[in-house]
């Protein structure tokens, strides 16, 4: 999975650079003063930054919430398998009950036939 996040990041990060660039040349290559480009140089700068910043707020959020859904599935595995350890305990517990009370009546058949002899 981070893998897969580090590329989404990736082609984000190369796609804001690459529409900067592209803003800057055309701003440098346009027929306007030094004044004028320097200005709008500095609006798409702004422009970019805000785009990045809400970019990084949605997916700084998205991961949050991918966090938490992960973090409540363990949690549920977690208690299912609790569940099912309680429950093979209750069986062992049963069966032990079951074999002591069967070794009980065994030995109890055996004192009576001892008896007898």
């Amino acid at each position: 999975m981070s893998d897969q996040h580090a590329s989404a990041s990736g082609v984000i990060l190369s796609f804001l650079l690459g529409g900067l660039t592209g803003a800057a040349l055309a701003a440098l290559f346009a027929p306007r003063s030094g004044r004028e480009t320097r200005d709008i140089l500095q609006e798409r700068i702004r422009e970019g930054a805000e785009r990045g910043r809400e970019l990084r707020d949605r997916y700084a959020e998205r991961s949050r919430e991918f966090k938490d859904r992960a973090v409540d599935r363990g949690r549920g595995i977690v208690d299912e398998a609790n569940e099912a350890i309680e429950r093979g305990r209750g069986v062992v517990s049963s069966q032990r009950e079951r074999i002591t009370a069967a070794v009980e009546a065994g030995r109890q058949a055996y004192r009576e036939e001892k008896e007898k002899s």
